[in-house]
């Protein structure tokens, strides 16, 4: 077999937002983004109570992409202009199809605040095709236990398959383009060989831990890296130094230009500018604070 070669190792250097301050992998002065994938946030962990709670989003619009939760640890309260509001716990996942404008409020639930905890995820932006950007919003939640999962055959690695396919296993989100998203823990010496559709774009990354890459002894993913792969391989072997938590995602680049403001993710700017006044024209719907 060929293991797919190495493209990039990214850090993931803190940056601030608004009164949150949490590590963002992509887009860096390094990698701008990883097509399809736009950004990706790793909030936490943060202690959360009564006087501690700066991960209190309000009201907020998206449109032309999906903003997707991978909650790790705590407990958050969704609402959006749907009608939906649901309790998101830890390792479940909310897919948001954003399209021509949803708004959605997100944050620690008052029992979780009230009792005091640890909160911790991952944010992705997820681009949506041209042809797709302007389609009817949707949201998706999925529980934990819900989710197909591969089990190693020493029991030593644990792969939630939340969207795409792996091992004849399919995930549980609808997706609007071809991905895959697979959340792997590991426990020490903990190894799995990932075949990869070498049509994708492909990156890991690691939550925490220390993680060999293809068998490579100088070639090690440590806390809160990124590998971005080439695709020009068959797959990747990963090993684990120490029990760690891996992030995988690949998927069919779209190749379209990309035109991003604020919370919008368009094509051109005069699709910006519409986004913006279509929001403070209501056209996104209406969600009280």
């Amino acid at each position: 077999m060929k293991f797919n070669t190495i493209k990039n190792i990214g850090r993931s250097d803190f940056v601030n937002m608004g009164p949150i301050q949490l590590r963002q992998p992509i887009p860096t002065k390094q990698i701008d983004n990883i097509d399809p994938f736009i950004l990706l946030h790793h909030y936490g962990p943060y202690t959360i109570d009564k006087k501690n709670n700066p991960f209190d989003l309000g009201p907020h619009p998206h449109r032309g992409f999906e903003p997707i939760t991978f909650l790790i640890q705590g407990e958050q309260l969704h609402r959006d202009s749907l009608g939906n509001e649901s309790v998101v716990k830890a390792g479940d996942v909310q897919w948001t199809t954003a399209g021509r404008g949803i708004i959605h409020a997100e944050g620690p639930t008052k029992q979780f605040v009230e009792k005091g905890g640890t909160l911790e995820g991952i944010q992705l932006w997820l681009n949506l095709p041209a042809k797709k950007k302007m389609i009817q919003p949707n949201y998706q939640h999925v529980k934990s236990e819900d989710f197909n999962s591969i089990v190693s055959k020493d029991g030593k690695v644990v792969i939630k398959i939340v969207a795409g396919n792996l091992d004849n296993k399919n995930g549980s989100i609808a997706t609007q383009t071809s991905v895959n998203t697979f959340l792997m823990d590991f426990k020490k010496d903990g190894e799995y060989y990932l075949p990869i559709d070498n049509t994708h774009q492909v990156m890991l990354y690691l939550l925490n831990g220390n993680i060999d890459v293809n068998k490579d002894a100088n070639l090690s993913l440590n806390n809160n890296q990124l590998i971005e792969f080439n695709q020009d391989g068959e797959g990747v072997h990963l090993k684990a130094q120490e029990n760690s938590k891996l992030l995988f995602l690949s998927g069919q680049p779209l190749k379209e230009k990309v035109k991003s403001y604020g919370p919008y993710v368009m094509n051109t700017q005069t699709e910006i500018m519409e986004a913006m006044r279509d929001y403070q024209m209501g056209k996104m719907g209406f969600l009280p604070s």
